[in-house]
């Protein structure tokens, strides 16, 4: 892998891994949609589609025919699966920086207010006033917890209410930072040394590595 190959395969990873880091040795929970966490996924890997499938299967026809201007549409059909596949998956609502343990008296305080039928059912968990059913997916190592939708027919309103106002009672809640921050940030700041060697020593390299991408 030449440097520039490998500059924008790191670059985006590294972002990623920096702000999960900083989300995760924060000492307030964050809570995101399944929508923005997909998202947040899709840019952090689209340097290694970028150099992977996408160029292993870019088609010379098309390059003949846009020349440099292939990228471009490239970029814009990954932007556009990532943006189908997030509105095509089940609603899920991910807390980070909070663990399972801590989040069941603030959930059931948001569930006390918003639905008085409510039932509970192990980890999962029917409103039918909202016309929502979840389930809880903690993940201890991370400390973060998941809802994710357990059928098909959902209602997006309810779950919006369901994001608002456990977003509001989150606002007050506070956590200890975790240390697994510590190593996304690490990971995160040798991805960038790596990244700034690269452009201090093969300067050249990285611009016609550019060159030969964009076949100029």
């Amino acid at each position: 892998m030449d440097s520039f190959r490998l500059c924008l395969a790191l670059g985006p990873l590294a972002v990623y891994l920096l702000l999960l880091g900083v989300i995760n040795l924060s000492r307030r929970p964050l809570l995101v949609t399944g929508g923005r966490d997909l998202a947040a996924l899709g840019v952090g890997v689209s340097g290694l589609i970028l150099i992977g499938p996408i160029e292993l299967l870019l088609p010379e026809d098309a390059v003949n025919a846009y020349q440099k201007y292939v990228w471009l549409l490239l970029i814009a059909m990954y932007a556009l699966c990532v943006s189908l596949a997030a509105l095509l998956a089940r609603p899920r609502l991910t807390i980070y920086n909070y663990s399972a343990e801590q989040l069941r008296p603030v959930f059931a305080a948001v569930i006390g207010s918003l639905d008085a039928e409510a039932r509970w059912a192990g980890s999962s968990l029917v409103l039918p006033g909202l016309h929502v059913e979840l389930h809880l997916e903690p993940n201890p190592v991370m400390r973060n917890v998941s809802l994710v939708a357990s059928g098909d027919e959902q209602s997006y309103a309810g779950w919006r209410q369901l994001d608002i106002a456990l977003a509001a009672r989150l606002k007050r809640a506070e956590s200890p930072a975790n240390p697994w921050g510590l190593a996304l940030a690490a990971a995160s700041l040798v991805m960038f040394g790596v990244m700034g060697w690269q452009m201090v020593e093969y300067p050249q390299a990285i611009a016609q590595g550019f060159r030969d991408m964009l076949r100029l």
